[in-house]
């Protein structure tokens, strides 16, 4: 799935890091209701994301992050906590500051949200499943599928 790059700027508070997972209190996830016959019909990465600036600003601070990195210091991106391709809505609440370094870094969150998107449409795992799932602990759900990284 094509994702959009977004910098983050390191004018962090003291002490302050990327999470590894999002804070569920600011991202408990929220899903868009479409059926599973439009999530496997759908062409993920060609159709268009509706994550705005203004989004992407209140998503930063809300995580306690004072503005955009203009020099793209930050290897990090805005990622769906309930991805696109499950049914994850382009909405605040589904959105976090997601890492590309670190254990649990978005590479790893993709290659999951692959595997779960299979599975859905191959009929082994129920969409409502998949999106309870990894809203509640992808790390959890990855080291079922895959293990530990």
């Amino acid at each position: 799935m094509k994702r959009i790059l977004i910098a983050l700027a390191l004018l962090l508070l003291p002490g302050a890091a990327i999470a590894q997972t999002p804070n569920h209190r600011l991202t408990p996830g929220v899903t868009r209701g479409l059926t599973q016959a439009q999530i496997c019909k759908t062409k993920w990465g060609i159709d268009k994301r509706h994550v705005t600036d203004t989004m992407t600003r209140q998503v930063f601070a809300s995580y306690g992050f004072a503005k955009l990195n203009k020099d793209k210091r930050c290897p990090c991106e805005i990622d769906h906590l309930i991805s696109r391709e499950l049914g994850g809505a382009d909405d605040v609440k589904n959105l976090w500051p997601q890492p590309y370094r670190g254990r649990w870094n978005a590479h790893l969150k993709d290659r999951l949200e692959n595997q779960l998107h299979k599975e859905v449409c191959a009929g082994r795992l129920k969409l409502g499943d998949a999106q309870k799932g990894i809203a509640a602990d992808w790390t959890k759900l990855y080291r079922g599928y895959y293990g530990s990284p």
